[in-house]
């Protein structure tokens, strides 16, 4: 034992104190006094064969290879297992709890976690495990299902708890999984707001007995979620829409929520979930969208709508078959809000067209450019009091919705915008698609920052901000390089006036950024 240590490498703490650090030489002297919380702690030498921490320090590698910059993911068995997913259960227990204050500290419910999964077959022997993980710490848990993940934001301000953790690799491949958290309040945790503290403790514990578990309850919310998703949809007109659920949370959730809605001809395609995807569950990737556009084309259908696997985002595309970018969505939807609230602001990812600053701004509102990202997003949207968000992800957020996204609420207000212009998606969008816009771009880039401070002086004749890597913007286009949070890769963006300045701009700085990563 190093009695020398100083109070900088602190990491123990007593059950229920985590806020106080204390040495390890104060632990196992509390230890030998048979101190009374030591029965059930993670650090006690009889439980773990030596401190659990110490012993455990090694393994931290293995969480940095599953904890990404907003949320935890892994190829399942390899990466990610039932043994880690009780630590990170366990790690996630006492860092929610920790962030209570008042009464709360002493409230059974307040000290309750709740938990939800998607469908894939690793999720329900992954979700107990995390559970498994949560009881062992003495917190409570409420198990609320095969849920989408925008019912977990629900579930956490519905009810009275810590905070929440959805098991779902969202729209990554059959073989990953993962786990999504968020605070009291639906709160997100991110790299900056949590996450790296969980990581850290996850990292330095065994899976072990506590000698205490927390009760748990099973707690169904689908009469409470459909009135709450429900009460924001408006009268409808007739409409025929297909929607693909990607074999995700959308094929339970979209007929639970909207399958006895007055006027809506709905066809579902994938709507099985097995564990098993008929395309990836990514609404980005246009080959993804294919059998949706052919069945939409096929039936004379007037809107199509892709979820992605645990449903919290969607993509559009219009009458004709085509595509609608998300930023152009965010547009609609911004001026939508700006009539119902005027003044309101309106958050953005700063990849979005200049279309969405221009429509905000046009409408009266005030137009606020963010970081990509959600816990960035809704962070921004709660300190602004912002109405409306969205991302070219296809995430989009909501006030009314606790700041947090949802795809469902999504659908909802563009199928509201719809019914009151009483027009075709491609002609209500049509004077929006002014610009000529490249997608997402990415580039294999072992120097991404040496690569970024040399686009910021060859284009310093422009306008230069590093918000979120590097964007430059000129009076007839911009384009914005930013790192990947994961990968050797930069993410580039460009916009233009028209398709001919597009081209000419995108070959110019693809020369720059590497080699081209083929989806």
């Amino acid at each position: 034992m190093n009695d020398r240590q100083e109070p900088p490498s602190y990491y123990r703490f007593c059950p229920g104190e985590e806020q106080a650090k204390i040495s390890d030489a104060v632990c196992v002297g509390r230890q030998r006094v048979n101190y009374p919380k030591c029965k059930a702690c993670q650090f006690s030498d009889d439980r773990s064969g030596g401190s659990g921490y110490q012993q455990a320090r090694g393994e931290e590698q293995v969480m940095a290879k599953v904890f990404k910059a907003y949320d935890i993911r892994g190829i399942y068995p390899e990466q990610l297992d039932e043994d880690i997913a009780w630590r990170i259960g366990h790690a996630t227990a006492q860092f929610l709890r920790s962030a209570l204050t008042g009464y709360d500290r002493s409230d059974p419910q307040a000290n309750s976690l709740i938990v939800g999964r998607d469908m894939r077959k690793s999720s329900p022997s992954l979700c107990e495990a995390l559970i498994e993980g949560v009881r062992a710490t003495g917190a409570g848990v409420i198990d609320v299902g095969m849920i989408d993940t925008s019912q977990i934001y629900f579930a956490a301000n519905h009810l009275h708890c810590c905070g929440a953790v959805q098991v779902t690799a969202s729209h990554n491949p059959a073989e990953y999984n993962g786990f999504k958290i968020c605070a009291k309040g639906g709160r997100p945790v991110g790299q900056d707001t949590g996450l790296q503290e969980i990581e850290r403790i996850a990292g330095a514990i065994q899976r072990h007995e506590t000698g205490v578990t927390g009760p748990m309850r099973s707690m169904d919310l689908t009469a409470d979620y459909k009135s709450f998703v429900r009460g924001f949809l408006k009268p409808t007109r007739k409409m025929k829409l297909v929607v693909d659920a990607s074999n995700g949370m959308a094929g339970k959730w979209f007929p639970l929520l909207f399958g006895d809605v007055k006027n809506l001809d709905v066809t579902l395609l994938n709507p099985e979930t097995t564990g098993e995807f008929a395309h990836d569950p990514n609404p980005l990737i246009a080959a993804n969208l294919e059998e949706l556009q052919a069945e939409l084309l096929e039936q004379g259908a007037k809107l199509g709508v892709c979820f992605d696997g645990d449903a919290d985002r969607c993509m559009f595309v219009d009458e004709k078959g085509r595509i609608v970018g998300c930023d152009v969505i965010t547009a609609l939807l911004a001026r939508s809000f700006l009539s119902e609230h005027p003044g309101s602001t309106i958050v953005y990812d700063l990849r979005s067209s200049r279309v969405v600053r221009e429509e905000i701004e046009a409408a009266g509102g005030v137009a606020r450019r963010d970081r990509v990202g959600h816990t960035f997003l809704k962070k921004t949207m709660a300190d602004t009091k912002a109405i409306f968000g969205g991302e070219l992800s296809g995430h989009f957020y909501f006030r009314d919705n606790w700041y947090c996204d949802s795809g469902m609420l999504a659908f909802v207000h563009v199928i509201n915008v719809l019914n009151e212009q009483g027009k075709a998606l491609s002609k209500v969008v049509k004077p929006l698609q002014r610009y000529a816009s490249s997608g997402e771009r990415n580039f294999d880039n072992e120097d991404q920052e040496g690569t970024i401070r040399s686009l910021a002086e060859r284009y310093q004749d422009g306008q230069v901000d590093f918000l979120d890597g590097v964007t430059v913007e000129y009076d007839d286009w911009w384009f914005n390089v930013r790192p990947s949070n994961t990968e050797l890769v930069l993410r580039l963006n460009v916009e233009a006036k028209n398709k001919r300045l597009l081209q000419q701009k995108l070959a110019e700085l693809s020369k720059q950024l590497g080699e081209p990563v083929e989806h």
